[in-house]
């Protein structure tokens, strides 16, 4: 039996409820969270019987715990995870690996120095469109790759992002890392390269506006509200904001292939549209993942034409069980695999490390005038 912790339990960290499988041989046996509120959304499937920390470290003594599953802020993953992997557990980590290259190094280190395992939660791999496309781009039909651009709408910016901690650099460096790590990755594991050099724009434009902020004192209400519209009426956003709400980042791959991706975290609506251009055709998604009431679809481009609205295919995904389109169930599923066979097919920590490079330095970029980066080597 892989015997499972959590480590930050409410929020994100309620995905560790599907890695309990105690059927299938793994089992959650601890909770930590320095909120006790966060543990009562597990009393159903727990009971009353699973042990619960305030401090970490308590977690972290037990000898019967195989692996802790770690969803906290973004500013804590490397002192938690290094903590973790220095105590013999095994690791999974949510994305970001850290909010620093020298911070990703630090842990990639020490998961090696321990020979400890670590899984990092970069679950867009797992969502069925992105799949399809990777698998259609690995198949040769649209050539070899050249350019990917991703756009990406965030509706529920405003709600999430700017009335708590993410709002403040020193928690996240910037939304373009918090935010962006996910595409940053989907773009690279598309690609089958990493970024070599990469130059970010951006501003914060819209929310330094909105007038109704909380006192510092007050804790952040971060829950989607589609009331909440339009931006400029925000209600409770947070006395500090010192991140960009819409930026971009130019990539050149170490394949040659060039890629973009833009955020904006005051749009109206919210999806991530990704067009991959290679040789011999295109590709483009059409929502990133399936809802009973919307079905994501994959269109195919690949004979010369004007204006096509469909392209040559469409191929739509079915809805799947689980959150993030059935992308968060596969995910645990993989890093319980993992943690008992040493085989995944999710990202490596290295992956995961080069989402966050990028992150950073595209942030470092546009807040130093849009100067090009060069994506340094471990240690580097």
């Amino acid at each position: 039996m892989l015997k499972l912790a959590v480590i930050g339990a409410g929020g994100r960290g309620e995905i560790s409820k599907l890695a309990h499988k105690p059927d299938e041989g793994s089992s959650l046996i601890a909770l930590c969270d320095t909120r006790e509120e966060a543990f009562a959304c597990y009393t159903e499937l727990l009971g009353d019987q699973v042990d619960t920390y305030s401090d970490y470290r308590e977690v972290l003594k037990r000898d019967d715990i195989d692996a802790v599953i770690i969803a906290t802020p973004d500013d804590l993953h490397e002192e938690h995870a290094i903590a973790a992997l220095q105590a013999g557990k095994g690791v999974y980590l949510e994305k970001p690996l850290a909010i620093t290259i020298e911070g990703c190094d630090r842990i990639l280190q020490t998961a090696k120095d321990t020979g400890m395992k670590l899984y990092v939660g970069h679950n867009m791999r797992f969502f069925p469109v992105m799949q399809k496309m990777r698998e259609i781009i690995e198949s040769g039909r649209i050539g070899e790759v050249q350019a990917i651009w991703c756009r990406h709408f965030i509706a529920y910016g405003g709600d999430a992002y700017f009335k708590d901690w993410h709002s403040e650099r020193k928690h996240t460096t910037g939304l373009l890392l918090q935010k962006g790590a996910h595409d940053i990755d989907v773009i690279h594991y598309l690609a089958g390269s990493h970024t070599v050099r990469t130059v970010g724009m951006g501003m914060l434009s819209v929310y330094d506006k909105v007038e109704d902020r909380r006192s510092a004192d007050e804790p952040g209400d971060a829950r989607i509200d589609e009331s909440n519209w339009p931006p400029l009426s925000q209600t409770g956003i947070s006395p500090v904001i010192d991140v960009e709400d819409h930026s971009m980042v130019m990539m050149q791959l170490a394949s040659g292939a060039q890629a973009s991706y833009m955020q904006c975290h005051y749009s109206p609506d919210d999806v991530r549209n990704y067009t991959v251009i290679g040789t011999k055709g295109r590709i483009e998604n059409i929502g990133d993942h399936s809802t009973e009431e919307k079905i994501a679809k994959v269109r195919v481009w690949e004979s010369r034409k004007g204006f096509s609205e469909f392209g040559d295919e469409e191929i739509a995904l079915p809805a799947k069980d689980g959150t993030h389109g059935g992308a968060d169930p596969m995910i645990l599923d993989d890093f319980v695999r993992y943690m008992k066979t040493g085989e995944r097919i999710g990202a490596e920590p290295w992956d995961a490390r080069q989402a966050v490079a990028v992150g950073c330095l595209a942030s470092e970029s546009l807040r130093n005038g849009n100067v090009p980066k060069d994506v340094p080597g471990f240690g580097g």
